[in-house]
């Protein structure tokens, strides 16, 4: 059997099957990113398996991640997803979740890409760490307290420096796989 990070360990299949598929993989792709984004602010607050286990109802809720779309969404569509249980029912991160849309076309129009500006907090290529446990992983580093200040500047919601430390992790712009874990060579 595969040792994997321990902080899927004894888990749920669709955790540890993120874990083995996805986490920590670079991504390149705005939807993804946007996806991301989306998932990890409205994880503040709460676990990651939450989250994980409401994915579907988040990628219906907000049109497959369709930023484009999700940016014209108005005070209706707020009520509508105040009323949908698939969903975390938090105004405030609904709110958040529209207004970042807005934000990341912004970004897209001067960067030519989120991805293009994203990758930029860590010159390009991802971070690979050397952690021998899951207590070593930082939650913050300077590259997120960056990446986030910048977001925040932009007028992004719901993306401090720790929630922006585990998109960073999620979309592979660090490899925090334990050295043991067998995706850790993987991603190299």
């Amino acid at each position: 059997m595969d040792t994997r990070c321990a902080w899927c360990a004894n888990s749920f299949e669709e955790y540890v099957r993120y874990h083995d598929e996805e986490w920590g993989v670079p991504v390149h792709d705005d939807q993804k990113h946007f996806e991301f984004l989306v998932l990890e602010s409205a994880q503040a607050g709460l676990s990651w398996a939450t989250i994980l286990k409401k994915r579907d109802g988040y990628r219906n809720a907000f049109a497959d991640f369709d930023y484009t779309i999700v940016a014209d969404y108005g005070a209706g569509m707020v009520e509508t997803l105040l009323q949908d249980a698939s969903i975390i029912r938090n105004k405030m991160k609904i709110e958040a979740t529209i207004n970042n849309a807005k934000r990341f076309l912004e970004v897209q129009k001067e960067f030519g890409s989120f991805d293009k500006y994203s990758w930029q907090f860590v010159g390009g290529k991802p971070i690979v760490n050397t952690w021998k446990t899951k207590e070593e992983v930082p939650v913050t580093t300077n590259e997120s307290d960056a990446f986030a200040k910048d977001l925040k500047k932009r007028g992004f919601k719901f993306l401090g420096s720790t929630t922006v430390y585990a998109h960073m992790q999620a979309i592979g712009m660090v490899n925090d796989h334990t050295v043991d874990c067998f995706r850790y060579k993987a991603l190299l």
